[in-house]
């Protein structure tokens, strides 16, 4: 029996017996926009609880966050339109007013090659500002209820009106990407994600969590701090099309976009297996280990308590974050860095190796990927061909019972 999961831009197919009992979790399948910018305009001319463009106040400046190309947004699609809209309403503006901040949290800053794949080609003569959380100037804004310092791209914050663009995705702790998240974690310094973060162990930070998730709430005080008037999410199929697009206040749309998600990649766990096999969906989602690893968390939630889990990843940009490896390789075992993280201040980093920690020091994680054994060792982690490992372990284990989750990025279990 062949089955096929996205590994980076390509597909991996691996075989398993016929008489092998298979559970495969892949997203639903929905109609995606026949015309995506026909949706766009509509959108526009009715935004979800905020004023249409129209009806704001002449804006001296204008900024759009949009998301690095870790996230599969189609920013070359929608952003035209928007600016297109935004000379429309305001021809006076003048294009070097307007301010596009390519956001991507503590990801080192898009290069000159990477926001030639983000952008458009035609930007109108827009200003382009990659932002760095460590270096980019900064404005501080203000302090949530929960202690987080709003501290924002200044580029960004000196604008009048300001606009984010994002796509709504299951997210391990925050619930849910979207909404003002493109900004305040996107566009925010690295102080301002690292306290925000700082509450992943909370009982209500888990994926698909919204309404009562404490990160998820902190984040959306920060947006209304920092004066993000408009929103544009998009909820995604496993394609990467458009299947669904909102355009509002922030929060709100973020509610209605997170009920999408849930239609396309929430599902209902009824029972737990010996092996998973976790695809995270290809690229993007697998562009470094640092990504890959969102995976591990609808995995972990179906492994059993014996569970061994292959994770599917091709991580082509490496790592992806050298605070993760620098603490990671500081430990033995997982049980180690574990008890270390736990008595420590809370470190954006090495949180990611704490997330890859608590699935592998109960489960036996293997991962095909292109990244060498001696990089993986040096995470704590396991290299495996996917064909290879299957073989071993239902050699072992005959009679064992496996899911397949195809896009295990997205996925959340209920």
């Amino acid at each position: 029996m062949r089955h096929t999961v996205k590994y980076g831009k390509g597909n991996l197919a691996f075989d398993l017996p016929d008489d092998t009992s298979v559970t495969v979790f892949e997203p639903r399948h929905v109609p995606s926009l026949v015309n995506p910018l026909g949706v766009f305009e509509r959108a526009l001319d009715a935004p979800e609880g905020c004023p249409r463009l129209e009806d704001f106040p002449a804006p001296a400046s204008v900024a759009i966050a949009v998301p690095d190309e870790t996230r599969p947004f189609p920013t070359s699609l929608l952003l035209p339109p928007l600016l297109k809209r935004i000379f429309k309403i305001w021809p006076a503006l003048p294009p070097n007013h307007i301010c596009v901040v390519v956001g991507g949290g503590l990801h080192e800053p898009p290069d000159a090659a990477q926001l030639k794949r983000i952008l458009p080609d035609d930007l109108y003569g827009c200003r382009v500002v990659s932002h760095d959380a460590r270096k980019s100037e900064l404005t501080r804004l203000g302090t949530t209820a929960r202690g987080t310092p709003v501290e924002i791209n200044a580029a960004y914050a000196r604008a009048e009106l300001k606009i984010v663009m994002g796509m709504v995705d299951a997210h391990q702790f925050v619930g849910f990407t979207g909404g003002a998240k493109g900004v305040v974690v996107g566009c925010a310094s690295a102080a301002m994600i690292e306290k925000n973060h700082s509450m992943l162990k909370e009982p209500c930070a888990f994926a698909g969590s919204l309404e009562e998730n404490p990160v998820r709430i902190d984040l959306n005080e920060a947006g209304r701090i920092a004066g993000v008037k408009l929103a544009v999410n998009v909820s995604l199929d496993a394609q990467k099309n458009i299947a669904a697009l909102f355009v509002g206040d922030p929060p709100t749309i973020l509610r209605s976009a997170a009920g999408k998600t849930r239609e396309l990649y929430g599902m209902e766990l009824r029972e737990t297996f010996d092996i998973v096999i976790a695809s995270c969906g290809g690229s993007p989602k697998d562009i470094c280990l640092y990504q890959a690893q969102k995976a591990l968390d609808a995995a972990r939630r179906c492994a059993g308590k014996n569970g061994k889990i292959l994770l599917v990843a091709e991580c082509a940009q490496g790592i992806g974050d050298e605070r993760y490896l620098e603490y990671a390789r500081n430990f033995a075992d997982h049980a180690s860095l574990l008890r270390d993280f736990e008595s420590q201040p809370f470190r954006m980093g090495a949180h990611k190796a704490y997330l890859f920690s608590r699935v592998a020091a109960t489960h036996e994680v293997v991962l095909h990927t292109a990244l060498s054994q001696e990089d993986l060792a040096s995470c704590l982690l396991k290299k495996g061909d996917l064909q290879v490992t299957l073989c071993d372990w239902l050699t072992a284990e005959p009679e064992a019972r496996i899911a397949l989750i195809t896009n295990a990025n997205a996925t959340f279990f209920f």
